[in-house]
């Protein structure tokens, strides 16, 4: 049996539906209030950034904005956000919830690992009951905004067994690789296939998640 840890934006959870309309709705309040000049943002564009904590996502998307107006922002798209998965616009993946019930049946414990605050992963977790699933979550905010790959090194102590990692960007592989770990690349998420290259097994839809894992036991 294997502890499998799991990415959550774009690896379980479609993120694009609440996403972008907050992404969009808060550069709007940003255009219309002269703080930023307007601008055509793709779809591409604006998935580019899941997978980032929030704090960092727009200290590199808008770096020239007042660090009090940025700050702002990330409040004004998280709230956004926050209101959209509460009121049903948000899903998991088809198939997500019976791929995690599979793993659980066949004994492997599942941990959740996101770039997110901690008010995001417990409303998450509230609102598509995943601790009926997952045993373990871990998120970024816990751990001073570290990357994965350093917040791996500092839970993973506590269990045995081996670990694969799930997930579809290049935060998610770099937390295998510089921890010597198999992974999974989820190519149906946001990440590109340069960031998933260093995946050991690539898959592209939920479903094939249980033979990768199969694939990978030693």
């Amino acid at each position: 049996m294997a502890n499998i840890i799991f990415d959550y934006d774009g690896t379980l959870h479609e993120t694009m539906r609440i996403y972008e309309p907050a992404f969009r709705s808060t550069f709007k309040w940003l255009t219309d209030s002269g703080y930023v000049q307007p601008q055509e943002i793709s779809s591409k564009d604006i998935s580019y950034w899941l997978g980032f904590n929030s704090t960092d996502m727009w200290s590199n998307f808008q770096p020239g904005l007042d660090p009090e107006i940025r700050e702002k922002a990330r409040v004004m798209l998280g709230e956004n956000m926050a209101r959209r998965a509460e009121n049903g616009e948000g899903a998991l993946y088809p198939g997500t919830n019976e791929m995690l019930a599979s793993l659980k049946k066949q004994g492997h414990t599942l941990f959740f690992l996101s770039n997110c605050r901690i008010h995001y992963m417990e409303r998450h977790k509230r609102v598509f009951g995943l601790d009926s699933y997952i045993d373990h979550f871990y998120c970024c905010e816990e751990f001073d905004f570290l990357p994965k790959y350093q917040i791996f090194r500092l839970f993973s102590l506590q269990y045995q067994g081996q670990f694969i990692v799930v997930g579809d960007r290049f935060h998610d592989i770099e937390t295998a690789t510089r921890n010597g770990l198999k992974s999974i690349g989820c190519g149906y998420g946001y990440g590109t296939p340069e960031e998933l290259a260093g995946a050991d097994i690539i898959v592209n839809d939920v479903s094939e998640i249980p033979a990768a894992v199969q694939k990978l036991l030693i």
